[in-house]
């Protein structure tokens, strides 16, 4: 069975910043053709639940307090790409819009819910490392392009 990397909040896991989760039925139903290896970067980076919310802000990010948290981010996303490689993972589905997780467009650092193009630092780690990654948003890719 193939194999892919989900983070772990779309399973239905209160890893979020806010101390829930947002289980994706798209996702979970994945089971039948993936096996799901749950991943939360931020937890794996040392990082509580709940924590104050981050952005990225230039090339670190910044938690809503101020702090600078990028080491706990790139330590996490390195966890998660390293549990990839050991499982073989070609795919990961993460969580749009996150610091870690967001592919293509991510919240802009104002704390104002703006976006901007870019990637979270762990979608960014796996796409570096030939990680095809999704959004909850592009399930429909994933079945067209990859369940053969």
């Amino acid at each position: 069975m193939k194999k892919a990397l989900v983070s772990a909040c779309l399973l239905g896991v209160p890893c979020r910043y806010d101390g829930l989760s947002k289980p994706v039925e798209k996702v979970i139903a994945l089971k039948k053709e993936y096996e799901l290896i749950p991943i939360c970067p931020e937890v794996q980076g040392g990082l509580d639940t709940p924590r104050v919310p981050a952005e990225i802000v230039g090339d670190r990010v910044i938690n809503k307090s101020g702090i600078d948290v990028t080491e706990n981010y790139k330590n996490g996303a390195k966890i998660a790409l390293d549990l990839a490689l050991e499982n073989g993972c070609k795919v990961a589905i993460l969580k749009a819009k996150s610091p870690s997780c967001g592919k293509g467009m991510i919240y802009d650092g104002t704390f104002t819910k703006t976006l901007k193009n870019g990637n979270g630092v762990c979608a960014k780690l796996f796409l570096d490392n030939d990680i095809i990654v999704f959004t909850e948003n592009e399930i429909g890719e994933l079945n067209e392009n990859h369940s053969k």
